[in-house]
């Protein structure tokens, strides 16, 4: 399930629209990132794996402004964001999917996708946007009256990707989005995923199975007890011995 090749655009931008600089994080005494460089540009899909505690849902919470940040530096369109509250990312268009969904489980799907679009006084656009999406997830459109806390676990991660789509990303950051999922169930969340690349939304995806992970995007990192241990394409790393053995479940 590759992106298509079009969305790459290095050569359209001579700067990442985001750059991570030594990124340091720590949970009280332990470090818990170490000092780690990603870039995306405009237009990839770019994904972050690894084995559980690497460090990998807390470098995209630092990313979206959710954590502090112990040392580096966070860029995003040129600018260095580090102290910028997260409301104002999100503003700025960068939207955070997290793991487990974080949905109004209380909320109708409805007010839920609203959410989304809180921050916008653009009321034409909002209901245009909501349309598109519904387009692009007919299921949550017949559920729209439905309270959050009731749908599958699928749908539910398909609010949260409708929700974060509101807010307009230009930057999508997808923490975990086939975690307990059925294999036809991921299959179709990331056909949606796909359609969103499509448009051109860069995205950035933390993603437990590895295989699908790398299929899917164009580039990949290889985190470790808090450090990046290899990049490269998508395809490089799924041909690597190294990664084939820790994270295929292949001999070495």
């Amino acid at each position: 399930m590759h992106t298509d090749p079009h969305t790459v655009s290095h050569a359209d931008s001579t700067a990442p629209l985001l750059r991570v600089h030594d990124l340091k994080i720590a949970y009280g005494g332990i470090q818990a990132v170490k000092g780690i460089d990603l870039e995306l540009y405009a237009g990839e899909t770019v994904c972050l794996i690894g084995a559980n505690g690497a460090g990998k849902t807390t470098t995209l919470n630092a990313i979206a402004g959710v954590l502090p940040i112990a040392g580096g530096d966070i860029h995003y369109k040129g600018a260095r964001i580090n102290a910028v509250p997260a409301h104002r990312r999100l503003r700025a268009g960068i939207a955070l999917v997290p793991e487990g969904r974080g949905i109004f489980t209380r909320l109708t799907v409805e007010e839920n996708l609203r959410m989304g679009a809180y921050s916008r006084s653009d009321k034409a656009a909002i209901e245009a946007d909501l349309e598109r999406v519904y387009t692009m997830l007919p299921r949550i459109k017949e559920r729209l009256p439905q309270v959050a806390g009731t749908l599958s676990g699928g749908e539910q991660q398909m609010v949260a990707i409708g929700r974060a789509l509101l807010s307009r990303p230009r930057l999508l950051l997808l923490d975990e989005p086939s975690m307990g999922l059925a294999p036809l169930v991921v299959e179709k969340i990331f056909e949606v995923v796909q359609s969103v690349a499509r448009e051109g939304v860069t995205i950035l995806l933390v993603e437990q199975n590895a295989n699908l992970a790398l299929e899917f995007a164009q580039r990949g990192y290889v985190m470790e007890s808090g450090l990046i241990t290899l990049t490269g394409t998508g395809s490089d790393l799924l041909a690597n011995p190294k990664v084939r053995a820790a994270y295929l479940g292949e001999e070495a």
